[in-house]
């Protein structure tokens, strides 16, 4: 089950609103949800909700531990344990594959393993979660029930955002307001509307042009870039999509997610491009990779390592296949050159810095986007006419006509833009008791509603309706 379905949008979704309101005590609640969370889970995965329930049993225990030891070596000993079972675990249902094939022929038992859906999440956050007990940052929960509910939260396990147990655990243990239902309700259906009219055309469109079937290297200039760009434009439109659903459920029940994306294509560097995308997962590897291996507070070799470890690390966690841990590889090459020289002039010349951004990330969700990596630079051969190929066909132009409407509007919202405007007409509107009236009426209400029709149009007439992270 996706969020953009049917079956969630009006089955699923209110009916665990329904009976959420309709508990009386936090317990009752979280119960609910918990319940609701498992249901969700077992949707796609009916034999893996075991698998995260075990998870979550195993970090719970050995969270206890950490809270009870006595000494200081017990507990990084329970702490040891338990990330050594959630690496195992992952590193098996995971990358067996992978590892198999460094020896030649992938095992039969091997290849037949599903990738359990958002096992690299659930990982992570049970991980922070026994991390942050021992760091004193947070207090380990008495019942297990409790931690299996921040593990299998149905609005953010699958996809994230990242959530932090020392965060979280400051809302979903006690009793929660609930005064930004409403906003919740718009945050949810921007993402919808951003995923079901942006996205998945636009991955459409890319996928028609780069899984152009025969030889790759017959594809034109123009349908090189077009793909390109259109496959960058999905890959953030779907993404930050479910991040704003993510975040918007969870204000309908009063919890805050972290954004997890600051337009990121507005970025003038690499450096800066991962501030603002994939937030939650830039800081997790910062606080738990990057700092406890010394951080930048060492010598540079040291500090260039450090990197090299949380970038190919970076890489591994989007898949099981080399072209991932290249593509973490990359930006690891080009952060480094920032830091070590070319960030102070990319300061000075915004323009090109911008330009230099957008190239350098475009390129990058090519190697991201074929796992066969002599694809992603026939690919990159062909945007620079490099094969012999043609500028232009029929056929590419036939693309361009037909969608550079959706290439402007996706970018335009890919950019901070609508928003701003959005404030300054809220706060014009706002200068009044009537217009602040109006204002909630088209914010929380009529925009919603339009989103949601438009969106729910979309879905019943469009198969095509994937979401990029959840393989991850």
């Amino acid at each position: 089950m996706v969020f953009s379905s049917l079956i969630f949008l009006y089955a699923f979704l209110p009916l665990s609103l329904i009976v959420y309101s309709l508990c009386k005590s936090i317990r009752a609640k979280n119960i609910a949800l918990l319940v609701f969370s498992l249901i969700f889970y077992a949707w796609g995965e009916p034999v893996y909700v075991l698998l995260l329930m075990f998870m979550a049993l195993c970090s719970w225990f050995c969270a206890l531990r950490v809270e009870y030891s006595e000494t200081e070596k017990a507990a990084k000993l329970w702490v040891a344990v338990s990330v050594v079972i959630d690496l195992v675990l992952i590193g098996f249902f995971k990358y067996a594959g992978m590892f198999f094939s460094l020896f030649g022929e992938i095992p039969e038992f091997v290849s037949r393993i599903a990738l359990p859906i958002g096992i690299s999440f659930y990982t992570f956050q049970l991980m922070t979660y026994v991390i942050d007990v021992y760091r004193e940052d947070a207090e380990a929960r008495e019942s297990y029930l409790d931690v299996l509910l921040y593990a299998a939260l149905f609005h953010q396990c699958i996809a994230g955002p990242i959530v932090r147990f020392k965060t979280i655990s400051r809302e979903l243990y006690v009793k929660r307001n609930t005064k930004d239902l409403l906003p919740g309700i718009a945050r949810f259906a921007v993402g919808l509307a951003k995923k079901t009219l942006l996205a998945n055309p636009c991955g459409a469109l890319a996928d028609s042009i780069l899984l152009t079937k025969g030889s790759l290297e017959g594809m034109t200039v123009l349908a090189s870039w077009l793909g390109a760009l259109a496959y960058t434009l999905q890959i953030y439109l779907d993404f930050s999509a479910y991040s704003d659903m993510a975040i918007g459920m969870g204000k309908m029940i009063g919890l805050h997610y972290m954004e997890n994306f600051k337009y990121p294509y507005i970025s003038g560097s690499v450096t800066e491009f991962w501030r603002r995308w994939h937030i939650s997962l830039s800081t997790f590897f910062r606080d738990y990779v990057y700092i406890p291996l010394g951080g930048n507070r060492c010598s540079t070799p040291r500090m260039l390592f450090n990197m090299f470890v949380v970038w190919a690390l970076t890489g591994l966690w989007h898949g099981a296949s080399w072209n991932f841990v290249a593509w973490g590889l990359y930006y690891y090459i080009f952060l480094v050159m920032e830091k070590l020289f070319l960030k102070k002039a990319l300061d000075k010349t915004k323009i090109i810095s911008h330009i230099y951004l957008l190239l350098i990330v475009m390129f990058g969700w090519i190697l991201f986007y074929y796992t066969d990596i002599r694809d992603a630079f026939t690919v990159v051969k062909n945007m620079f006419g490099a094969n012999g190929n043609a500028f232009s066909d029929f056929s590419s132009l036939t693309f361009l006509r037909n969608n550079y409407v959706l290439i402007a509007v996706s970018c335009i919202c890919s950019t901070p833009l609508l928003k701003i405007l959005s404030e300054k007409a809220g706060d014009a509107l706002c200068a009044g008791k009537a217009g602040a009236v109006l204002w909630d009426v088209l914010s929380y209400m009529l925009v919603p509603i339009i989103f949601l029709i438009l969106s729910t149009a979309s879905l019943v007439g469009d198969s095509y309706n994937p979401f990029i992270y959840f393989r991850f």
